[in-house]
């Protein structure tokens, strides 16, 4: 270790703060979080790491530098910001191109209301971002076709409309304005219009369905019916779009929730903004692990950069799990039941989706990389010290004890690989024996490919519970690789995963990859044994009616098969026919047994 590195590393603080790590380029290579200095820097070098990629960081060090805060969560803050600014190649983050589209509330006289990618800092109101611009121009449409506003760029200052400087347009015309450049509409009752539209951007419609009511009644009062039934359906498209955006309870007022779903690559982390019982705003991203960061560092880090992204200050955030991070005046709660409960369900059940989705399409751009992925999935989730890049499953078939086969079915990368799949017939086992049949299936697999110096799998899948692992292990150790391969069994009834040796079995999420891969490989072999175990079947049965026919041995039988092709057209063969294909001795012997034993006439 570098001296001056050793050196600092024995005077760090116990304080929180933040830690830099530099290479020796003076290249920033980490930035990292701490509720104490000393020990969460220490623990880089002090322990052996599990993960690659922190191995080859930590043989990159030189040097480090140090801040100490107040707080854990100053550290959070001030983390991110440092993130953002260096983007070091070793962290976490929440990398985005684009660039989301807010809605503008422009600082002017008789405000316009429009769509932009820019924000200005001209004094202009900016709602959003927005994740996806089509709820964004819903909205937009939404409160257009209940507020007629207007969309001119002209300036309407008070000196300049009582100056008679413009005249109405078509929009005006076409009624899409009330005409405020003439003086038509007053301020008043424009700012009145903001002031509601405000409240629906925020998600509070009670100030528009006032206004709207005024309105109405004002119009019916006056007896305008035709107006007050206009006010009445713009107060029905207020309703709908309500309708469609509360989603809990009015009883969840002012709250921001998290929620996510990982794998061993990345993470998908949804968000939801939620006003008066409504989700204002509704984002998911995924984030890339480099560290084997947890779920609990990838959440702290997401929670802070998202809100300051959409500009919340929301003073209670929902969350799955629980963190250990405090933030100030703010309440984190982990909700238990209710309308809270189900809203944090439901924010991850986006989270899952988003996940799926991006899944499908790295499936299809990047065959490789889906396969990477998966392949370290099913490494974590069995326990195994490898990848099962070579997977073997076996699955025994016979109805009644008769003609039984055994078939073992290969699997490449998590796909079949069909050249390499086998057939056994069992030689040693009389009878219908599962247990007996599976013990020599695998002994004489692995006999042979020792024997020949092939490559065995990382994973071996039986396809039955503990029974039939077990008679497979026993082979295994026979042949001296139990142990160097992992082998599991799987039952049918409830999807259990059984290990040698561990009494309680694995349940693996329905919509595991993992699980797929594992149930697709049983399935193959369960497909590929039968396939093969109604084959020899029906073979057999063909075989022992020919058997019947005194003098005719099995090379006779075969000959015929394959000349004739089946039973039906020996039975109907002519003499003639029969004696091309045997001679006229056998031929005779033949078509007497299908033909009542007449003799020729």
């Amino acid at each position: 270790m570098n001296p001056s590195l050793d050196l600092q590393l024995k005077t760090l603080p116990s304080e929180p703060g933040v830690y830099r790590y530099y290479d020796k380029n003076n290249n920033l290579l980490y930035v990292g979080k701490a509720k104490n200095l000393k020990k969460r820097v220490l623990s880089y070098f002090n322990k052996t790491l599990s993960g690659y990629r922190t191995r080859i960081m930590v043989g990159k060090i030189v040097r480090l530098e140090t801040t100490i805060v107040n707080s854990e969560y100053d550290a959070l803050l001030l983390e991110n910001n440092l993130i953002k600014e260096h983007q070091p190649f070793y962290n976490v983050m929440l990398k985005d191109d684009k660039t989301y589209p807010w809605i503008c509330i422009k600082n002017e006289d008789f405000p316009r209301i429009f769509l932009t990618r820019t924000k200005i800092k001209d004094g202009s109101e900016y709602y959003g971002p927005y994740a996806k611009v089509r709820p964004a121009k819903i909205l937009l449409d939404t409160i257009k076709n209940i507020y007629k506003l207007r969309t001119c760029n002209l300036n309407l200052a008070p000196k300049k409309i009582e100056e008679g400087k413009y005249k109405v347009c078509l929009e005006y015309h076409i009624k899409n304005c009330e005409g405020p450049c003439e003086m038509l509409e007053s301020k008043e009752d424009y700012d009145a219009k903001i002031v509601a539209i405000r409240g629906i951007i925020k998600g509070d419609f009670r100030t528009a369905k006032e206004y709207l009511t005024a309105q109405m009644m004002k119009h019916a009062a006056n007896l305008r019916f035709e107006n007050a039934q206009m006010i009445k359906e713009r107060m029905d498209i207020l309703d709908n779009y309500q309708a469609r955006h509360t989603v809990v309870s009015p009883n969840i007022d002012d709250v921001d929730v998290f929620a996510m779903t990982s794998d061993e690559t990345a993470a998908y982390v949804n968000f939801f903004k939620i006003r008066n019982g409504n989700i204002i705003q509704s984002f998911t991203t995924e984030i890339k692990k480099i560290l084997e960061e947890t779920d609990e560092d990838i959440m702290e880090e997401a929670l802070v950069e998202i809100r300051q992204k959409f500009d919340s200050n929301s003073k209670e955030i929902l969350l799955p799990f629980h963190l250990s991070i405090e933030i100030p005046n703010v309440k984190i709660i982990v909700p238990k039941m209710g309308d809270k409960k189900r809203i944090v369900e439901l924010s991850e059940k986006n989270a899952k989706e988003y996940r799926l989705e991006k899944l499908k399409q790295v499936q299809i751009i990047d065959p490789e990389r889906h396969a990477n992925r998966i392949m370290a999935e099913m490494q974590k989730l069995l326990r195994m010290p490898v990848e099962p890049r070579h997977i073997e499953g076996f699955d025994n078939s016979n109805i009644q004890g008769t003609n039984p086969v055994s078939a073992c079915v290969v699997f490449k990368d998590g796909k079949p690989s069909k050249a390499d799949y086998r057939i056994f017939h069992p030689k040693t086992v009389v009878g219908p024996d599962d247990f007996k049949t599976m013990e020599e299936v695998i002994y004489r697999r692995y006999k042979r490919i020792l024997d020949e110096g092939d490559a065995l799998p990382q994973l071996i899948l039986i396809d039955g519970g503990k029974g039939q692992l077990s008679s497979a292990v026993k082979s295994l150790r026979l042949l001296g690789l139990y142990g160097k391969i992992t082998i599991v069994g799987i039952a049918k009834r409830l999807e259990e995963i059984f290990f040698p040796e561990d009494p309680i079995p694995l349940y693996l999420d329905k919509k595991s990859e993992t699980l797929k891969i594992l149930q697709r490989v049983r399935d193959e072999a369960h497909r590929f044994g039968v396939k093969h175990h109604r084959t020899r079947r029906k073979n057999s049965t063909i075989k022992s009616e020919l058997e019947e026919i005194p003098g005719i041995g099995g090379k006779t039988i075969e000959l015929l098969l394959s000349k004739l092709k089946s039973v039906k057209r020996v039975k109907e063969a002519s003499q003639e026919t029969l004696e091309e294909v045997l001679g006229k001795s056998k031929a005779k012997v033949v078509w007497e047994f299908f033909n009542n034993d007449q003799p020729e006439a």
